[in-house]
């Protein structure tokens, strides 16, 4: 009972530590594209949890399927909600030739080989479930040539290259029957909204009524595209930003001058470093003869903090590598070192919690060199963001005006303290290729409440390690008496 009492004043007196320290995490709001942190995978490769649907399933040859599906998405939630994502893109799901989903067959029927439509369905509560949204991707262009609307003559349509065809967009019945199709599809299994696909021969035009027919039927509903585009989506990539945010860090000592970007920020695009329709990161970076554990850790740490709405492939978290698919598509192995996926997970969490952090102005206090500054800041918090991608020990002096009267900069990451110089000024202090984040907290010099509780914490855990031996020592005297 005595050791019970010990231990459960330990625990009151942490918590009590946890509440006096700064929290800085704003109330939550209704999310909208801004807010999301979005998750890009392809269902056939990411996890098999239904062997009842693998007939023609080959894991040896990469060009099969390889036996993932709805079943297995829905089974392996908690990998993804341990990253901090808030917003998962499973690719294309209908009936295909391909394991990628690229060569639809049927807009109307989903692919055997993910499940049924019951399947689905469920998967899609299961992750609102988990309070995270899900799209899924629909194909425009570049199906298969057997098609169920071009063997039956319905829509028009031109030839492509390897087997596929283009819908003839030109034509009013192509442009009529494609709008109900996308409706139809995220109207019947309650999507979050809808990733169009293959838009480069598509005007803009066009595209745009397939947004307004959507918004129409759910104004909440998300349309994005993964590709550069005119139209009014509610994201879509810089192609300029996203090419620079990967050549900034896949070696130290890069031209980060690319990030210089981002001040001209446009908070709904897209940003992203590693692909599922290229070279993956990790390919880029073994091709530089690179760490790639480094190179990811300052990379992630930029894609989560600077301007726009973050992308990320399944896969990333294991620094999977490949030049092209179907390499760069491999059954994800989640048997794998954890540490990339805490890191990512941190500064999920960070933008998951602060509006300043993931929506707040962006300020460029130094790039140079490969040693970049940045702050992140609303009315109600400010953070700098410092990256170190050299093979030197980099430092900067901030004015206090930037940070604030009375304040400090607390380091989130590796824990790192700045506060301000008898001069007015921060020191910053990063040592090579490392990443801090800081949030700058009023000042009030030492905290004496929390002194106060750590050191009783350590004075009580103590005490009870004590009473436990002392107790141990007395049953072998008994034991012996005996």
């Amino acid at each position: 009972m005595k050791a019970n009492k010990w231990f459960g004043l330990i625990v009151t007196f942490l918590l009590l530590v946890s509440t006096l320290s700064p929290a800085g995490v704003l109330a939550e709001t209704e999310r909208t594209i801004e807010d999301e942190s979005i998750y890009d995978l392809l269902v056939d490769r990411f996890n098999n949890g239904d062997g009842r649907n693998d007939f023609d399933v080959n894991t040896k040859d990469m060009n099969a399927f390889n036996g993932g599906d709805f079943t297995g998405v829905a089974t392996r939630l908690e990998h993804i909600v341990k990253m901090g994502f808030t917003l998962i893109s499973l690719g294309p799901v209908f009936e295909t030739e391909s394991y990628d989903g690229s060569k639809v067959l049927d807009y109307t029927k989903l692919e055997p080989h993910f499940g049924t439509d019951k399947e689905f369905s469920d998967m899609i509560k299961a992750i609102h479930k988990q309070e995270l949204s899900v799209i899924a991707d629909f194909p425009l262009a570049n199906v298969s040539e057997n098609h169920i609307w071009a063997k039956e003559g319905t829509v028009k349509s031109v030839p492509a290259a390897n087997g596929t065809i283009d819908w003839d967009t030109s034509d009013a019945g192509a442009q009529q029957a494609l709008k109900e199709a996308v409706v139809d599809f995220v109207e019947t299994y309650k999507l979050d909204g809808i990733r169009l696909t293959k838009i480069d021969k598509i005007d803009a035009a066009f595209l745009n009524e397939i947004i307004q027919a959507v918004k129409k039927v759910n104004p909440k509903a998300y349309v994005l595209t993964n590709e550069e585009s005119d139209a009014d989506f509610d994201t879509a990539p810089n192609m300029e930003k996203m090419n620079g945010l990967k050549q900034a860090f896949v070696q130290y000592d890069a031209d980060t001058s690319p990030l210089s970007l981002f001040t001209d920020a446009t908070k709904q695009e897209m940003i992203q470093f590693d692909e599922l329709t290229g070279p993956r990161f990790t390919y880029d970076i073994v091709e530089a003869r690179m760490f790639p554990p480094t190179r990811w850790k300052l990379a992630v740490a930029a894609l989560f903090s600077l301007p726009g709405v973050p992308i990320m492939p399944y896969g990333s978290e294991i620094a999977v590598n490949g030049q092209t698919a179907p390499e760069s598509h491999p059954l994800l192995n989640f048997k794998i070192d954890e540490e990339l996926i805490e890191h990512i997970g941190d500064l999920n969490k960070l933008r998951n919690q602060s509006e300043a952090f993931r929506n707040g102005d962006f300020e460029m206090l130094h790039n140079e060199g490969g040693f970049t500054v940045y702050k992140r800041s609303n009315s109600e918090e400010t953070w700098i963001i410092a990256i170190n991608n050299t093979t030197k020990t980099a430092n900067l002096e901030i004015p206090k005006e930037v940070i604030g009267d009375n304040k400090k900069l607390r380091g989130v990451l590796d824990g790192d303290l700045v506060r301000e110089g008898e001069d007015g000024v921060f020191r910053v202090v990063l040592e090579r290729e490392v990443a801090e984040i800081y949030i700058a907290d009023e000042d009030k010099g030492f905290n004496t409440p929390y002194l106060i509780a750590s050191i009783l914490i350590y004075t009580l855990f103590l005490g009870f390690l004590f009473a436990v031996w002392r107790k141990g020592r007395q049953r072998r005297k008994d034991a012996e008496a005996k």
